[in-house]
């Protein structure tokens, strides 16, 4: 099946698992098991926003992690700066990469943000192949945080 197909049978389920849903780790520990479960890339997780100048570990799928990133450093820390999706082909090309993992070799990172438009979290994702995330990728992930800001933080 193809990735776009499988996006698109993907965010109805996840729309359904938040449904009435208002825990925050419940319901990012179920988005991370859905989308590892149906994409099957390495690592899968959220970086959150709780205080400060920093990102904590939240509830993740694949191997160990980096429990803090500073506000713009790394991917996740440039995606949360600069309020944007980030594609990185080759990890190893990204300046000031933080190296969770030396298997990770690509990544993609999508903010979201709440109803008022406020940073709550990251949603990261990483290959362990080049060039694992596309426009396709983009796209039906963006649409997945915007589904988390209209369903789970739609008050901020």
């Amino acid at each position: 099946m193809d990735k776009e197909k499988i996006y698109q049978e993907l965010l109805p389920q996840v729309e359904a698992l938040m449904a009435g849903e208002t825990d925050e780790v419940g319901v990012q520990a179920n988005i991370a098991a859905v989308l590892k479960e149906r994409l099957g890339y390495f690592w899968i997780g959220f970086y959150t926003h709780r205080d400060g100048d920093k990102l904590r570990l939240g509830p993740f799928q694949g191997s160990v992690a980096c429990y803090t990133i500073p506000y713009g450093k790394g991917v996740c820390g440039a995606a949360w700066a600069q309020g944007e999706t980030i594609v990185v082909p080759d990890v190893e090309a990204f300046p000031g990469h933080i190296a969770c993992s030396s298997l990770s070799r690509s990544e993609i990172v999508v903010p979201v943000f709440d109803g008022q438009g406020n940073f709550r979290c990251v949603l990261d994702i990483d290959s362990d192949e080049l060039n694992a995330f596309d426009e396709t990728d983009k796209k039906y992930l963006e649409q997945l945080a915007r589904l988390m800001t209209e369903n789970l933080y739609a008050k901020g």
